[in-house]
């Protein structure tokens, strides 16, 4: 939930991430409506949308997310779930994958991938410890936005999730 409330915060200020490109022009959304990568019992992939992300708070991102998951499995999606992603986000790191290098699902332009947590070796105020980092990727469709800004939003994005100020 935090990571997907994350993103939504960090493409709000990155419309160009935020849309989709079609007939050779990006077209931007006044909203967040993150796909979510889940998979299917029976194999395959689908990443359905919890809309307005951007707006809702942690909780109510846990349950568009289980009420989700629970209607994918039962194979009874909404229409605007499968077409209306702006931007998908996906994890494997509840299967030990430490990076992820998605794939755009086209029409969207961009896509943001998490590994699992892991710790590493992490350098503070002089002293060197163990930290529990995630790696966090970001695929992005260089017509609509270079790979500059793409990079100064997830470091944005890491550091509002440091602050813990996912919530506001």
């Amino acid at each position: 939930m935090l990571l997907l409330k994350a993103v939504a915060l960090a493409v709000r200020e990155l419309p160009e991430m935020n849309g989709f490109w079609i007939d050779g022009a990006f077209k931007p959304s006044d909203a967040v409506h993150a796909g979510v990568a889940i998979s299917l019992r029976q194999g395959g992939l689908i990443a359905p949308a919890i809309h307005d992300v951007e707006k809702k708070r942690l909780d109510e991102i846990m349950v568009s997310l289980y009420d989700l998951v629970k209607r994918v499995r039962a194979g009874v999606l909404r229409s605007s779930e499968i077409a209306d992603a702006t931007i998908t986000v996906t994890s494997l790191g509840d299967q030990g994958v430490e990076t992820v290098f998605g794939i755009i699902y086209p029409p969207q332009v961009a896509l943001v991938g998490f590994g699992k947590i892991s710790e590493r070796p992490w350098a503070s105020n002089g002293l060197v410890g163990a930290k529990p980092v995630i790696m966090g990727t970001l695929a992005a469709d260089h017509r609509a936005s270079d790979g500059h800004r793409g990079g100064k939003r997830k470091v944005d994005a890491r550091q509002r999730a440091k602050r813990r100020r996912i919530a506001e």
